[in-house]
């Protein structure tokens, strides 16, 4: 019988984005590019026997932590050919330009990767920039006969993408400039041979938005769809989404709105597949308060589906709301009304730091055609919101809220169904068999010592 194994990364020296992943093709945050977080092809692994798991190895790698950050979230290939046999790989990049290879059977370290940097940041690092490697790397199986053609992207802090051959670390194709140095990008997403990142934060000078590489073609051309100059970051952290029909979504933080004038802070966009051409957008009718309060709705990436005659991108942000989007029409002819937007569930304080939905979501569809959307939620559950039928005590750090969307007066809501216990700030879910994952970061919401600095 084969045997599932589980890895737990960042757990040595902290972690930017600590996450559980299957030892199946998990190839980039959320597992696709619709960054679901629903592993399809689990079997082994159930509701019965996850109670048997445990730790089998745990391993250093040797990065060195810049400001906060320290690991990306792992991503997996499964079955790959090597000189000593096939292997399942884990991919990990660093904060200080590294990459490293480990064998899931062994735990053994196959091979580690110092990426060359060619500049020098213009800004001294803090916690929001810390002129580090922060992207999640992304691996492509490519077009080849054998299972040597998987190949690992990443970029380095100086904004330089790498192509790495997943067997031996080697250099598959030159690097190339991406996105700005030392800027501030997150999770690499791909699709169709187009690669794609999200900036924010305005590191090292660098401007808020969305940044696709088309692979494909030779000389690898670069589309940019910019944001705001100031504010309005894409800071979730499964970067971009892009859905089944090839269009790419994305949640934007605080930042002025002024559809007219190109600036979309607080907002949920829709892009075209490989230019970056706005298709669409929904900003909620109280954008200029959610700006006011400091309660991004982008620091938490959209999740895609489909679920009966819609296809749905799902989201919310620090405010502690659910929406729910028609993907053909995000928020309809006024770009302000979506399909649903619940009352507040994890923010009835209106606090900005360690509220609300952070991360990313998950989604899944059990095998009685339910559809499920499960929200990382920091602090505690607003008492005033809809009660959560199931519940498994009281909440003060965290918890993982549980909805089932269902369809009612011919449109799709997001119903309370359950709430997780306490759980000190909860990273991304997945879903593998009926059995959902958690990470517990543990960290401080505030980020800041006792005196508060």
């Amino acid at each position: 019988m084969k045997v599932t194994k589980w890895i737990l990364a960042c757990v040595v020296g902290g972690c930017a984005s600590a996450s559980l992943l299957l030892a199946e093709q998990w190839l980039m945050f959320g597992g696709n590019p619709q960054h679901d977080g629903w592993a399809r092809e689990e079997t082994v692994l159930s509701k019965s026997n996850v109670k048997s798991l445990q730790l089998i190895w745990k391993v250093h790698i040797n990065s060195t932590l810049k400001e906060l950050t320290a690991l990306t979230a792992p991503v997996v290939a499964e079955n790959v050919l090597t000189a000593e046999g096939h292997k399942d790989i884990v991919v990990v990049g660093g904060a200080s330009d590294t990459l490293d290879a480990v064998d899931i059977d062994s735990g053994k370290v196959l091979w580690h990767k110092q990426l060359k940097t060619t500049s020098t940041p213009k800004q001294q690092p803090r916690w929001l920039s810390p002129n580090a490697l922060t992207d999640t790397p992304v691996i492509e199986l490519g077009g080849g006969t054998t299972r040597r053609d998987r190949t690992v992207h990443v970029i380095s802090s100086d904004g330089t993408l790498h192509s790495l051959n997943i067997v031996n670390g080697e250099d598959r194709k030159p690097p190339i400039p991406f996105v700005p140095a030392f800027s501030k990008n997150w999770s690499l997403t791909l699709i169709d041979g187009v690669l794609y990142t999200s900036t924010s934060q305005g590191c090292n000078g660098a401007h808020s938005g969305v940044y696709a590489m088309d692979l494909n073609k030779p000389d690898r051309p670069i589309s940019f769809f910019e944001t705001g100059t100031a504010g309005a970051g894409i800071w979730g952290r499964a970067g971009v989404t892009v859905g089944t029909n090839h269009n790419v979504y994305a949640a934007t933080g605080d930042g002025p709105y002024d559809a007219a004038k190109g600036k979309y802070g607080d907002s949920f966009l829709s892009l075209s597949h490989k230019d970056l051409k706005l298709l669409d957008s929904y900003t909620p009718t109280n954008w200029n308060w959610i700006n006011r309060k400091d309660l991004d709705m982008g620091n938490d990436s959209p999740a895609f589906f489909h679920y009966k005659q819609w296809d749905l991108v799902a989201g919310g942000g620090k405010e502690g709301r659910v929406f729910l989007l028609d993907a053909k029409s995000l928020g309809g002819a006024d770009h302000q009304t979506p399909l649903f937007r619940s009352p507040i569930y994890s923010n009835d304080d209106l606090y900005s730091a360690g509220r609300g939905f952070w991360g990313s979501l998950a989604s899944w569809e059990d095998g009685q055609g339910k559809r499920w959307v499960y929200f990382p939620a920091w602090g505690p559950v607003n008492s005033k919101a809809p009660a959560f039928p199931v519940v498994n005590g009281a909440v003060a750090d965290g918890a993982i809220l549980a909805f089932e969307v269902q369809e009612k007066d011919g449109k799709p809501v997001a119903s309370p169904a359950w709430r997780s216990a306490n759980i000190r700030l909860p990273e991304s879910p997945i879903i593998a068999n009926g059995v959902l994952y958690v990470v517990e970061s543990g960290i401080d919401e505030l980020q800041a010592d006792e005196e508060g600095h």
